[in-house]
């Protein structure tokens, strides 16, 4: 397969080559240099020396002056200038044009060889007539030549050929050749481009020589050469003649210019050509640059096409190894020969000597007399041999390298060898074992087999010693377990996984090869119970963080958790969790959140049916609260602390988790009759879960997928933690306006006590100055500072509710709760409704507490009644109600779960029948869900009804609906009166406004959280004073439209008034198509009724809905038509029944005829106020008389309307 490759080298080494002394020299024009050469090392150079003598300098400066006088004086004695100055005479635009037409005639004839311009017929062979030729004819002659070759090579189409030609194979005339070779590409560059003569040369004898020669003389093409030489290479050289034709060439001009060795092997890299051509030259490097202790180029070079991110040159390495041993013969000249030889040389020189003077311990030789004893690797190889072992990794994994037998037994021996403890030496014996592992056929003896074992044994032993002098917490001994564990859980794909990461490479490993492997561990070294009674005993990970990479004690605890080998075997690993949590830091490791999780699912989950028994403990409830000593009495935070932040969020996620889990596994543990031990209401209600969020939330890099594992928990069985408003509040706290309040805080601010805050208080009856002093520096604290003044601030909220108390004040309270609500909200709760409570006289206060509050939320609004005309306090009170009604849903839902399957078998006794078990579960869901709704619409209407004016204030004239139109007149007129704006002044900022908009926010939320709240509330219903205040003050009402016409078709007549003047609000408040459509359906229902309803029912539903026709007209004026025509329809069926009794009513049907017919003359009485209102004794009138005026007065009103433009 070599054949060409060692004729090549054969044929060149007679031949005299530039060195790189002279190749240097040249580079660098050193003349002092050149001049110190041998007569055969200047022959060489002599092309590019004499034109350089000869030809007109760019450098005109005297150094080069005096330089070019040596190399005249150099050149003086050399014969062969002589001819080469011959050779420059010659007129060569003349000789250019002549080979331009050659090729034109070539091109013709279609690449034939008829006649020749540049060479007229040849009485002899090439070299006689070279012989005999003056310079111009030579000159001819090896263009004529050269041309031939180069069109040859570019119409091969990449195949490659061999050129026999005299003129460069005759070893008298090789030095004139190439003179003549050297002048040529010199004077015709564009003719004879340097890497197209290049690539021609590759293919005649002595081509090599050639080369080097032509980039001597042009030493600044070298580069350019090279990379096109690459360029044009075959992409695995070994394969044919012209591939290691061209390696040799390439290898032939790096030996010439050894300092762009690197370079060139560096662009075959980059082309993924010529792969035996980088080795080659690598080779060539590794000897010149002997390191005995260091990683050799070789090795680095090899493992970084194998090992490094580039798929594609993974890939063409790959093959070239493949491809080498193929073959049938590898011969030494082979480069993947070479290479192995030298790795393996490599690998020898590391190996610890036989029975060195460092002598083993006697009782282990006596005890394994047949195995060889080798010593420990030296310190200084211990980096080398893991570089090797990768390599081998990679070339058997990888590039799918067999290895000799020679190769096996060496690798096992260095496998086996015990490095020094030290961080190194943790990493070596980690990649030797996970190679065991992953090339088991490398023991192929009982003896080999026999010495594997003896080194397992001894990494056992010496795994304690290893960590505790390498000062590295994850050793070998971790990854010792982890492996038994999956051997014993016969999960070998992930041993295959460990393998792969730990060698860092993706090989391919049989599972089937792992057999032997298993048997030795689970038999032979490590059973399942010494593996799990060895994992208690392993010492927790100090600050355990993501930091501390490799194979740790969690890693083999978690397999185990997975297995239950713990539970099989009766052994309590909850301590060990515990002392693991608690010795963490940031950045969290990623092993603890599936640790947390499949521990969970080790206590509730036995590990077989036949022992339900079978399961881990729980971490106890004192336990817990040690870990969140310091947090939860809230004074000094953060010197109090005894565990990490890390910790105490990682006890939360596990309380979290394994309550969700407990609900979710009730009907699985109520099959199997267990009732695992839910944490105490107590406990939940003592951990700071909203200041543990907070602080997670600013450390979001560090924790992984911690912070929004909690927030997803948190949703679901705290959404009263999760409310949005929260969110929001905390960005402005926590903002740049924070930063600038603490950079205004004064000494005077910290010094504040809670008592201060509180003898404060005691004296606002008389003085509010020091109160409100010492609260404003509050509000420069932040919320965790804050936490010691919250009970004295709850405790004394009642008094603020006295007459006289500055709003600065209660906005300030309300400030510093909102503040307080972003770390400690549920404790907070409960102090403030205890605090708001009523003081009656005799009658002692109730404690009430958080379980009080989620059974019961409507407990918040049986607050003091002073509360509801106190915006700032009342604020506080709807946080507070929206919080408990979602913390309601999540503890009635939490609360079917654990009780369900417990009342389940009962109920199906009592029902009786088969096939409806679920039947109960499906009643308990439907009544839960009637209870949420009840008591989110008790909470609304009682909402509505603090909304509504007390007697006291509409005494004063406040009412919704003055209020309303207030402000429509304040922004509508231009110019009021005195007494209008003052009015309307007093009105909008008055306390009932300030609640009505804080209802109203509150409401929208609720409608928009559940569009069902809001149809329930409006089929119950609500006083119509309410109306115009909930349709223009809370913006989803616009979502009634979707239910008003089925609350019209309610059979109760109450319910039908009530849509039909809801909805004339709602026209006036959205005029959309669907709003036109719904007041034309009303419009027709109205007058469907009127022919149903009995005079005593007519009169009760037209009376109060008549007005509402007029906001109808308003809205929508293409209605006018329909609502007249009813409006007569209505008053005609009232003339009908009152016509026996009196002709009164007659002449208002007449007018209201006319009303319709010519509107514009009514317009004047419509405009008389007096009219308008009328002063008729109404009451003693019919019923179908009074209708008959209020249609009238309806009549009037839109034509008024409608005429005027309002």
């Amino acid at each position: 397969m070599n054949e060409g490759s060692t004729v090549m080298m054969t044929e060149c080494t007679s031949l005299q080559f530039v060195s790189p002394f002279a190749f240097e020299a040249m580079q660098k024009v050193d003349v002092v240099r050149l001049a110190s050469l041998s007569d055969p090392e200047l022959r060489l150079l002599l092309p590019c020396l004499v034109r350089m003598a000869l030809c007109a300098p760019a450098d005109q400066s005297q150094s080069w002056a005096q330089d070019k006088k040596l190399i005249l004086r150099l050149l003086s004695g050399v014969e062969a200038v002589n001819s080469i100055v011959a050779l420059l005479s010659v007129d060569f635009h003349a000789l250019e044009q002549d080979a331009n037409k050659e090729q034109q005639l070539r091109h013709k004839l279609g690449g034939g060889t008829g006649e020749s311009i540049l060479v007229s017929q040849l009485q002899h062979g090439l070299t006689l007539e070279f012989e005999h030729s003056d310079s111009p004819r030579r000159l001819r002659l090896v263009l004529s030549e050269l041309l031939a070759i180069m069109n040859k090579v570019s119409e091969s189409s990449g195949e490659f050929f061999f050129k026999s030609s005299e003129l460069f194979e005759s070893p008298v005339y090789l030095e004139e050749a190439a003179d003549v070779l050297c002048i040529l590409q010199a004077e015709l560059p564009s003719l004879l481009p340097i890497v197209d003569v290049a690539e021609a040369l590759l293919h005649v004898r002595n081509g090599a020589w050639f080369l080097c020669l032509l980039v001597a003389n042009v030493p600044d093409s070298f580069n350019e050469v090279c990379r096109g030489l690459i360029k044009n290479g075959e992409r695995q050289d070994e394969e044919s003649l012209g591939g290691r034709r061209r390696t040799d060439a390439l290898r032939f001009l790096c030996k010439m210019n050894p300092a762009q060795a690197l370079k060139v092997r560096g662009m075959v890299v980059e082309e993924c050509h010529l792969p035996g051509l980088g080795v080659a030259l690598t080779l060539d490097h590794t000897k010149n640059e002997v390191n005995e202790d260091g990683v050799s180029d070789l090795v680095c070079f090899v493992s970084g096409l194998l090992l490094g991110t580039n798929a594609k040159v993974r890939t063409w390495f790959g093959t070239f190894i493949r491809n080498g041993q193929q073959r049938k013969r590898e011969t030494s000249s082979s480069v993947l020969w070479q290479m192995r030889r030298q790795l393996l040389l490599e690998l020898m020189g590391i190996l610890p000597t036989v029975r060195s003077t460092r002598i083993v311990e006697e009782a282990d030789v006596e005890m394994e007399p047949n195995v060889s004893v080798y010593s420990g690797l030296k310190e200084e190889h211990v980096v080398k041999a893991s570089a090797l072992l990768r390599l081998y990794c990679a070339l058997m994994g990888i590039a799918g390298l067999k290895p000799t037998e020679e190769e096996a037994e060496q690798l096992l021996q260095l496998m086996t060898s015990r490095p020094p403890a030290t961080p190194a030496g943790v990493r070596f014996v980690s990649l030797s074992f996970c190679m065991l592992l992953a090339f088991s056929t490398l023991v192929s003896t009982p003896e080999q087999e026999q010495l594997m074992v003896v080194w397992l044994s001894w990494m056992i032993k010496e795994e304690a010693y290893f960590e505790s002098t390498s000062g590295v917490s994850a050793s070998f001994g971790e990854m010792l377990l982890l492996v038994a564990m999956y051997f014993h859980s016969n999960q070998l794909s992930a041993i295959i996984d460990l393998v792969c990461s730990t060698l860092g490479m993706k090989i391919v490993i049989k599972p089937s090869s792992l057999s032997r492997m298993k048997t030795i561990f689970t038999q032979e070294i490590f059973t399942e119970q010494v593996v799990t009674a060895h994992a208690v005993r392993v010492p927790v990970t100090s600050n355990l963080s993501a930091n501390i990479t490799g194979f740790l004690p969690i890693h083999c605890i978690y397999q185990l958790l997975r297995s239950r080998s713990f539970t099989k075997h009766k052994v309590s690993i909850k301590d060990w969790i515990y002392r693991q949590l608690c010795e963490t830091s940031t950045p969290l490791h990623p092993q603890l959140l599936p640790l947390i999780d499949v521990y969970i699912n080790s206590i509730l989950t036995p590990a077989s049916k036949s022992n339900p028994e079978a399961t881990n403990q729980p971490v106890t409830e004192q336990e817990i609260l040690n870990i969140f000593q310091g947090v939860i009495g809230g004074d000094n935070i953060r010197l109090n602390q005894r565990f990490s932040i890390t910790a105490q969020l990682l006890v939360l996620y596990y309380i979290l988790s394994y309550e969700e889990a407990l609900l979710a596994n009730t009907k699985t543990l109520a099959a199997m009759q267990r009732k695992p031990k839910s944490y105490s209401s107590s406990l939940m209600d003592q951990i700071p879960i909203k200041f543990l969020i907070r602080q997670a939330q600013g450390l979001q890099q560090e924790l992984g997928g911690l912070h929004s594992a909690l927030l997803r928990l948190l949703a679901t069985n705290y959404p009263h933690l999760c409310i949005v408003d929260d969110w929001i509040c905390e960005e402005e706290i926590t903002g740049t306006d924070a930063l600038l309040r603490r950079m205004l805080l004064t000494n005077n601010a910290k010094n504040h006590s809670p008592e201060q805050l509180q003898e404060a208080f005691s004296a606002v009856p008389v003085s509010h100055t020091e109160v409100m002093q010492i609260l404003e520096h509050l509000t420069l604290l932040s919320a965790s500072e804050l936490i010691p003044y919250a009970e004295v601030l709850t405790s004394n909220m009642n008094q603020l509710l006295n007459s006289g108390v500055p709003r600065r004040i209660l906005q300030t309270v309300n400030k510093l709760w909102m503040v307080l609500n972003t770390v400690m909200p549920r404790r907070l709760w409960v102090m403030t409704v205890n605090a708001l409570q009523p003081s009656i006289k005799f009658v002692r206060q109730q404690k009430y507490t958080q379980n009080d509050l989620m059974i019961d939320p409507l407990i918040v609004l049986r607050c003091d009644q002073r509360v509801h005309r106190c915006p700032p306090l009342m604020d506080i009170t709807l946080h507070m109600l929206n919080g408990y009604l979602l913390a309601s849903k999540a503890y009635l839902s939490a609360h079917l779960k654990e009780t369900a399957e417990q009342d389940r078998p009962s109920q199906n006794n009592t029902l009786g029948l088969v096939g409806q078990t679920d039947g109960p579960e499906v009643t308990r869901e439907e009544l839960k869900n009637a209870l949420l709704a009840a008591q989110d619409s008790a909470a609304v209407q009682i909402l509505l009804e603090i909304c509504l004016p007390t007697e006291e204030e509409k005494a004063k004239g406040i009412s919704p609906d003055t209020m309303l139109r207030n402000i429509q007149s304040v922004i509508t007129t231009s110019t009021p009166n005195q007494g209008m704006e003052e009015g309307g002044e007093d009105n909008l900022l008055c306390n009932l406004r300030e609640v009505q908009c804080l209802i109203c926010c509150l409401l929208h939320q609720m409608y928009i959280a559940d569009p069902n709240i809001a149809k329930l509330v409006h089929f119950q219903g609500y006083p119509c004073e309410l109306l115009p205040l909930t349709v223009a003050g809370i913006p989803s009402m616009h979502i009634c439209l979707d239910f008003i016409p089925e609350l019209i078709a309610q059979p109760e007549l109450e319910k039908q008034i009530f849509a039909i003047q809801l909805l004339s609000h709602l026209c006036i408040q959205y005029a959309l198509p669907k709003s036109l459509s719904v007041a034309r359906l009303a419009v027709n229902v109205m007058g469907t009724l009127l022919t149903v309803l009995t005079q005593a029912k007519r009169y009760a539903f037209f009376m109060p809905t008549l007005p509402s026709l007029v906001s109808f007209c308003r809205a929508f004026p293409p209605l006018y038509e329909d609502i007249m025509s009813l409006l007569i329809q209505i008053g005609q069926v009232c003339a009908s029944d009152v016509a026996t009794q009196t002709r009164d009513i007659d002449p208002i049907i007449t007018r209201l005829q006319q009303i319709k017919e010519k509107p514009s003359g009514w317009t004047g009485i419509c405009k008389d106020p007096s009219y308008k209102n009328g002063s008729r004794d109404t009451g003693s009138m019919d019923p179908d008389v009074q209708l008959c005026y209020c249609i009238e007065s309806t009549v009037i009103e839109i034509i008024n309307m409608s005429v005027s433009g309002i």
